[in-house]
């Protein structure tokens, strides 16, 4: 069927069949739903980016078809519901992990929690619409991308912040290659969302601007691709140097059923105690994933809380012990649980708080360093609105009742011959601009985690984020799992080595090299602004030039 002819007011739905037009006319909430859960399809696991490009496209039309800006808002709300929902599913994976909950309550949780985040699209789509609703798609598109930078950086720190996942994370390419996010170190995570949606205005643009035949079009959209996106999503990068700093990445495969059953204790520490072990007469950096001890390795504690295994009775017993597998010249980093110790309001001495951690221990035993988790994750370690969703029976996912404790933010280790050891728990690598001390630049970073609760989608959308880190930041990144996915990155985002989910095993080898201090690296999340501030004043302006340029004609 013949599409309509294009409307040079509004210029959005040209490209569309009738009947598809007909549809999201009438159906608009719908329609951006729709488009929502086919872009989500971008993301890892599936990165079906080939599909989820089109359907940017088409939301970018189909907000710049909206009649009022309620409608904008609407479907920009109702894109970024479906979308998010479907991105952050393992979430509701996690709730089958947990006693105090009804498991079905999971598949509640996610949307409930991404009407929150879908105001952030529905804020970008609105700015989008008031200020150029009257401009061609490209001139729009600029707007609405600028604004998608800001709301998409508001959403990361507001409220504590949820960034996961940027839209930018569906021009990530594969484990060998950059893709468009090789600009990440110029550009930032949230600059290069707002680039995927003005790649999508750029699609409309080529699809609804006169030209002398369909296949003039059809060769500026395939050129365009190839050159933008398919070739860079496709190139494999070459890859780093290696520092000489010598390591062991260990992933001793605890599954989350087991995590915190006491009577597997003893044989997780055992399992991974003999992955460690070959090699522990040389100088290496051990590393070992959040979840790995379910020791308290601190002094002072009630006795009552020495219990997880034989050797936790006397803390230091336990600690002489990873000490003899590590060996003499070894450093350890790994995560842990610590607690502060109290009068609690039931008047008994005891934890009050309790600070998710990594510790760096040598080889005699002794603890050298600690970082505390800023970013504590929602539902796992907190439960965000507790007032409201605690009266329906929600909890955090996390054994115990003593809540976490955030800790200061990013800090850099000095671990002597085993270099300066940046430390990003878990959930913490995904806040693009908030990783590294950069008054204390470190040569890598340490990414420990369970990523056992975290589904079949969950885990390579972290793994993305940490490569997307490492590109930005120029910092190799070291990630160690519970249950994979355990990995190398190096300082370009390449996938040096790793252990996949599932699996028992250990890498090893050489620190890949840091990178200079990038731009981003510099400015953080200012560039970001920056860019967006630039690329809404080119919006703005560009009806003006070309009204300017046909006024001279």
């Amino acid at each position: 069927m013949a599409g309509p002819a294009l409307d040079t007011d509004n210029g959005t739905l040209a490209g569309l069949s009738a009947r598809a037009a007909s549809f999201a006319s009438r159906w608009p909430g719908l329609s951006a739903a729709l488009l929502g859960l086919v872009a989500a399809c971008g993301f890892p696991p599936l990165h079906a980016w080939w599909i989820a490009l089109p359907a940017l496209t088409l939301f970018a039309a189909h907000v710049h078809a909206a009649p009022t800006w309620k409608g904008a808002a609407w479907r920009g709300w109702m894109f970024g519901w479906a979308h998010l929902t479907l991105a952050n599913n393992w979430i509701a994976t996690a709730f089958t992990y947990q006693a105090k909950m009804p498991e079905v309550l999971g598949w509640a949780a996610v949307p409930l929690l991404c009407v929150y985040l879908a105001v952030y699209p529905a804020l970008a789509a609105l700015a989008a619409h008031l200020a150029a609703k009257r401009s061609g798609p490209l001139a729009f598109g600029a707007v609405f991308a600028a604004g998608w930078i800001v709301t998409e950086w508001l959403r990361s720190w507001v409220f504590t912040g949820y960034p996961w996942p940027p839209l930018g994370l569906m021009l990530l390419g594969n484990w060998d290659a950059q893709g468009v996010a090789r600009l990440l170190p110029w550009l930032g995570t949230y600059a290069l969302s707002g680039l995927a949606i003005l790649v999508a205005a750029i699609f409309l643009w080529l699809a609804t601007r006169p030209m002398p035949s369909k296949w003039h079009r059809a060769i500026a959209l395939v050129g365009f691709s190839i050159a933008v996106i398919v070739g860079p999503m496709i190139v494999p990068h070459r890859t780093m140097d290696n520092s000489d700093i010598a390591y062991t990445l260990v992933q001793p495969l605890i599954p989350q059923d087991e995590i915190n059953d006491g009577t597997k204790f003893e044989e997780q520490f055992q399992r991974t105690a003999d992955l460690t072990r070959p090699g522990n007469d040389t100088s290496r950096l051990v590393l070992w994933p959040e979840s790995a001890i379910p020791d308290y390795l601190e002094e002072g504690y009630p006795d009552r809380y020495y219990r997880a295994t034989t050797y936790a009775a006397n803390p230091t017993l336990a600690r002489e012990r990873i000490g003899r597998v590590l060996g003499d010249d070894t450093t350890l980093l790994t995560g842990v649980v610590n607690l502060d110790i109290g009068m609690r309001p039931d008047g008994v001495l005891g934890a009050i708080t309790a600070r998710n951690s990594v510790v760096a221990l040598n080889g005699e035993g002794d603890i050298t360093h600690h970082y505390a988790k800023a970013h504590l994750v929602p539902y796992g370690e907190y439960l965000p609105l507790e007032n409201w969703l605690g009266a329906i029976g929600l909890a955090r996912l996390t054994a115990g009742t003593v809540p976490y404790q955030p800790g200061p933010g990013p800090g850099t280790l000095d671990l002597g011959e085993h270099g300066l050891a940046g430390v990003q728990i878990c959930y913490e690598i995904v806040f693009s601009g908030q990783v590294v001390d950069r008054e204390n630049r470190p040569d890598y970073l340490f990414n420990p985690s369970n990523d056992g609760w975290f589904g079949s989608w969950g885990p390579p959308q972290h793994l993305a984020q940490a490569r997307m880190r490492a590109i930005e930041e120029g910092l190799p990144v070291l990630r160690a799992t519970t249950t994979g996915i355990s990995a190398v990155i190096d300082a370009n985002g390449i996938v040096r080595q790793s252990i996949p989910t599932g699996v028992a095993g250990k890498v090893e080898g050489f620190v890949p090299a840091a990178k200079p201090p990038t731009l981003f690296a510099r400015f953080g999340n200012a560039l970001a602004l920056t860019w967006a501030a630039l690329i809404a004043i080119l919006g703005l302006g560009l009806p003006r030039l070309l009204a300017l340029r046909s006024e001279r004609s």
